[in-house]
């Protein structure tokens, strides 16, 4: 059993709470300025007992309640995207108050087993020169970021692996893409929660790759793993070493 607090109370927020009320997890505080039924903010009363914090906030905020966690000594995960920027200093953070953290721009288990795969596939093609490589993201109307954390992610995974590849362009392109480019678009509207799409593309066929999540349960299921995975642990984690426990690494 892990004693978690959850910071964020949106609809990420609520599904992670009965998922890991569901698994046996022990709930000891909500915190969400913005809603009436949750406490307010985080101190150290609010986290009394906790031993756990699940951020799923908001971009704006995120580094902040980093900030306030570790300075309380309680260990994180951070499922909230779009501060990548201040990835440097949220590591410094975690080291100055030797706490644990583990994050990801997507905790659905089904999204990282697409980014091995990726990675696996952008190797064959990276011996094909005959076929290029493009990307697309759709996300719900009311997805605070664009582009996606796991598209940032996705990205570099294409980039890692594709030697004549060397920059992601998310933007809109009004121009010739370059040959060392890899364009990565991003679509919003509806209440889609996610769908990811990967093309190898030549003159004479394409092969897609499409991870299409179903519900948020994915990525609340992933980011109660994370709790129970960086409970007790020390230091500055990702999604990757979640996923090696999980299959006894490589």
């Amino acid at each position: 059993m892990v004693k978690i607090a959850l910071v964020g109370y949106g609809k990420m927020g609520q599904i992670v709470e009965n998922l890991a009320r569901e698994k046996g997890h022990h709930l000891t505080a909500i915190i969400d300025p913005y809603r009436e039924d949750c406490l307010k903010e985080i101190n150290a009363a609010n986290l009394t007992g906790a031993e756990v914090c699940i951020d799923f906030s908001h971009p704006q905020v995120v580094l902040d309640n980093i900030k306030q966690v570790a300075a309380l000594g309680k260990n994180l995960v951070v499922g909230t995207t779009g501060w990548y920027d201040q990835m440097a200093e949220v590591k410094r953070v975690v080291a100055q108050n030797n706490i644990g953290l583990i994050w990801s721009g997507n905790f659905s288990i089904g999204v990282n087993a697409l980014f091995r795969i990726a990675g696996c596939a952008a190797k064959i093609f990276n011996h094909l020169p005959d076929y290029d490589v493009l990307a697309h993201e759709v996300h719900h109307k009311n997805k605070a970021d664009s582009p996606s954390g796991t598209a940032s992610m996705l990205g570099q995974v294409l980039l890692d692996n594709l030697t004549r590849k060397k920059r992601l362009v998310f933007d809109r392109l009004d121009r010739k893409i370059e040959p060392d480019e890899i364009h990565f678009s991003s679509s919003r509207g509806g209440a889609i929660p996610g769908i990811h799409t990967i093309l190898f593309d030549s003159a004479v066929d394409t092969i897609e790759i499409t991870h299409t999540a179903r519900s948020r349960e994915g990525f609340a299921s992933g980011a109660v793993l994370a709790a129970e995975f960086i409970q007790g642990k020390t230091g500055f984690y990702n999604i990757d070493d979640l996923m090696n426990s999980l299959r006894g690494g490589e």
